[in-house]
């Protein structure tokens, strides 16, 4: 086993008995961590309230993952472990299945969908080595995950699942476990990212199982997940699971069209709270987190701290956000600046009709944009007219509160000047 993988955990306080989460954190030992509970001064002073993020980034597969995957794995039985082991991740879940079968010499089939970004695909392999082959199939978690379930029919495999599993549901209540170990009592408010549900589910696990005198039902669990893949919300409406069809890709981690059966039994009734945030306020708090805090977050990661300020949280309470995830490659920061930027309305897009005679830009310059305001992005649309040629015009502004100033400009002007909504089509295939 690796040094990495094997660092042993203190033995703490326990805040509960032998229930199904006290089982899975003596499974896990050896294998995931017991990450640090870091106060954060920027949130904190921005609630005014005491603000912990459960450190989940700091796992040797860097997310919580590893916890639900190897309570899975370890509880396997010798003919089990024989057959091998089929998964379908986002990516995260397929490194805690990649390390825990290299380590017990298992052999694995990891199916991740296409639009994995490269850091996650790379690092399942390195850590699965020989034991694990991956499959890049479909373009969505989901996608994948109905190809292992029929590879796991056809050939006996093991099936491993993301989140809907109750060993994988016990194994992520090790995280807030955890928390209840450090702090010693529950805190006043536990926000937590939602996917598939197994997190969420782990964590009211959790706190049912803590003593009475640990105050558990007195905690305000908040259920985060992005607005462009509300799962839980949408089943929560709907009365129980349903398929979302279309969703957005962007917070992987948390990319599922339908939440988890077992998950959703055990959060129907529990009394959460569901929150969505948009993409472009989870960009930002990856942003806020690099330049502020030194953390590198992927988006699912970051969620859980988005808009934190919108979340009604009283003075001084003591409030838990899981930082669930740091696989975030380097290459996609381009994309989160620009839709932080658009978020916060400081980068606007325009098409504009300019004539086709000199001085046709200088005067976009000087009569429409402000004195601090830039021109980011400029691309001719077409040029099939010999009087005007349409463009899109990237703009970010020196301040996001003068955009009503431009407008009004824009108006005044002769150029034919049209404002692109963010979600504009033009946008998602030029920009």
């Amino acid at each position: 086993m690796s040094a990495t993988a094997h660092r042993e955990p203190e033995a703490p306080q326990q805040p509960g008995g032998a229930g199904v989460v006290a089982r899975a954190a003596t499974a896990i030992e050896g294998f995931a961590v017991q990450t640090p509970l870091h106060p954060n001064a920027r949130l904190s002073e921005l609630v005014g309230a005491r603000v912990l993020l459960k450190r989940e980034d700091l796992q040797p597969v860097r997310s919580y993952k590893i916890r639900g995957a190897v309570n899975l794995i370890r509880g396997l039985s010798e003919q089990e472990r024989a057959q091998g082991v089929v998964c379908a991740s986002a990516g995260n879940h397929a490194q805690g299945v990649a390390l825990a079968c290299a380590e017990l010499g298992v052999k694995a089939r990891i199916y991740l969908p296409r639009n994995t970004p490269r850091q996650k695909r790379d690092r399942v392999a390195a850590l699965g080595g020989e034991y694990v082959r991956l499959i890049l199939h479909g373009d969505t978690y989901d996608d994948a995950s109905k190809a292992a379930v029929l590879d796991a029919s056809r050939t006996g495999a093991t099936l491993a699942p993301a989140f809907d599993d109750p060993r994988v549901i016990a194994g992520q209540g090790t995280v807030t476990r955890e928390i209840l170990q450090e702090l010693g009592h529950a805190p006043d408010i536990l926000l937590v990212p939602v996917g598939g549900g197994g997190l969420l589910a782990g964590a009211l696990l959790a706190l049912a199982e803590a003593p009475a005198e640990f105050g558990a039902d007195k905690c305000r669990v908040i259920a985060v997940e992005p607005v462009g893949a509300a799962s839980l919300q949408g089943a929560l409406d709907a009365g129980g699971p349903l398929d979302l069809g279309e969703i957005d890709t962007f917070a992987d981690g948390t990319a599922v069209r339908k939440v988890g059966d077992h998950p959703f039994e055990i959060i129907r009734d529990a009394g959460v709270e569901v929150a969505t945030v948009e993409t472009g306020a989870i960009c930002q708090e990856m942003l806020r987190l690099y330049q502020v805090d030194g953390i590198i977050a992927e988006p699912s990661g970051a969620m859980a701290m988005a808009d934190l300020d919108r979340r009604g949280i009283e003075p001084d309470a003591t409030v838990v956000a899981m930082l669930s995830g740091g696989n975030n490659d380097v290459s996609r920061y381009a994309e989160v600046i620009e839709r932080a930027l658009v978020h916060e309305g400081r980068k606007h897009y325009f098409l504009v009709d300019f004539p086709q005679e000199p001085g046709a830009l200088r005067r976009f310059l000087q009569d429409i944009l402000g004195p601090d305001d830039d021109i980011t992005f400029f691309e001719y649309v077409k040029r099939n007219n010999r009087e005007f040629g349409p463009a899109l015009v990237g703009v970010e502004l020196g301040d996001p509160a003068s955009y009503d100033a431009l407008l009004g400009r824009a108006e005044e002007s002769p150029l034919v000047v049209e404002p692109l909504p963010p979600d504009s089509p033009m946008l998602r295939y030029l920009v």
